[in-house]
């Protein structure tokens, strides 16, 4: 009975039907950095809220500066069994998914 619950648990992720169903851009990098910015700034400048204020302003422009200068990178929109759609970062990516995505990507 063991060995059969070790095997269904083993195999219950291959049973994923994922697939990749289209691309976005990835900012997640200049939101992060432009949040931590943000708090050093607002804080210096305003005290604890003016850390709250300058994270979330750092957070909104951090985004918009990383797509600016072209540094923006690619999530990949996954639509599971269900009709369910993720943006997902490569390395977040299912193992089958990630063998797709390289096919695509030596395909360019």
């Amino acid at each position: 009975m063991k060995n059969i619950l070790l095997t269904l648990a083993l195999l219950s992720p291959l049973a994923n039907a994922a697939q990749i169903v289209g691309t976005t851009e990835e900012n997640r990098a200049g939101e992060v950095f432009g949040s931590g910015i943000g708090v050093l700034l607002g804080g210096a400048a305003g005290g604890p809220v003016g850390a709250l204020v300058g994270a979330g302003i750092g957070y909104l422009g951090g985004a918009k500066v990383q797509q600016g200068v072209g540094q923006s990178g690619t999530a990949y929109l996954v639509e599971e069994d269900d009709g369910r759609i993720h943006e997902l970062r490569r390395n977040r990516l299912p193992t089958q998914l990630r063998a797709q995505v390289a096919q695509i990507d030596s395909r360019h």
